[in-house]
């Protein structure tokens, strides 16, 4: 088996555009913000290596459309601020199965964090080593964690994910880093901003990196423009981390891929990397 990754939406998302890119106010000006994205792609990958099949991250589930009461009505933000657009067909575990895989085939998921749109489909996955920031879900429990926008009342009852402990190895500013593979051209690293304890996964080819990033932005254009998003709790960690992410790919030629980018597939399928300026001229707002 060679290196490869493979890009899976699961359904769309439909966010305003004060998330999209921060404006004064953080989640208030979310909330108030008359203006939506448009649909945008809700991504998971799954990356192909001689070691096994590893997920990043679970996408979203057909039930936050066809359930009335799977989003909390209570919450402001899921009542005002978030739609979501996806077919049972369209959940990972389906098509997974159409690539004739199954979940006895997963070797690991790794979570970036525990949004809904990010863990939606761990039923999926019963029995998968499941690898996740120990912090965050921690955060995401309880009365606290649907008050932060979290939904574990949504995650199966076996769930019991495998604590992410950073070691001391260096991936350009990336101080600490977990190592996935044995070979190590699999990583996490910490990307904290969008979540307080949010990761993403690198993965090294022989001649480039791709940068798995979770919701480290919601596009490229973003990233390149040095632009928080608007439900990060810490608009400076979040800044920290998008800074990281530039100057890493200014190190290893990088192909940047966010979750609700639109051009992500297309930048992953032509290995188009950060700093391309071809790439930077088709990029999506």
């Amino acid at each position: 088996m060679t290196l490869k990754i493979h890009p899976i939406k699961t359904g769309c998302v439909n966010i305003k555009k004060a998330q999209k890119r921060r404006k004064p106010g953080g989640l208030v000006s979310v909330i108030l913000d008359k203006e939506w994205t448009g649909w945008l792609p809700v991504l998971c990958w799954l990356i192909e290596h001689p070691e096994g099949l590893f997920m990043v991250d679970t996408g979203e589930t057909a039930s936050s459309v066809t359930q009335p009461s799977y989003y909390p009505k209570w919450h402001p933000y899921y009542r005002t601020s978030v739609k979501m657009k996806i077919k049972p067909e369209e959940e990972v575990g389906e098509q997974l199965k159409k690539m004739g895989i199954i979940n006895k085939d997963i070797n690991k998921v790794i979570l970036t964090h525990f949004h809904t749109d990010h863990t939606g489909g761990l039923h999926h996955f019963e029995g998968t080593k499941v690898f996740a920031s120990e912090k965050d879900y921690k955060l995401a429990q309880g009365i606290s964690g649907k008050l932060r926008g979290y939904l574990p009342h949504r995650w199966p009852e076996y769930f019991n994910p495998i604590p992410v402990i950073f070691n001391k190895e260096e991936i350009g500013p990336f101080k600490k880093s977990y190592r996935l593979t044995k070979k190590g051209d699999i990583f996490i690293v910490p990307t904290p901003g969008h979540t307080p304890n949010h990761q993403s996964v690198i993965v090294k080819s022989d001649d480039k990196i791709f940068f798995i990033a979770g919701d480290t932005s919601y596009s490229q254009k973003i990233l390149l423009e040095n632009k928080a998003d608007g439900v990060s709790p810490s608009e400076l960690k979040t800044l920290k981390t998008i800074n990281k992410i530039r100057e890493l790919g200014k190190i290893y030629p990088m192909v940047y891929l966010p979750s609700h980018d639109p051009e992500s597939t297309n930048r992953l399928a032509d290995e188009s990397t950060l700093y391309d300026k071809t790439n930077e001229s088709k990029s999506v707002a």
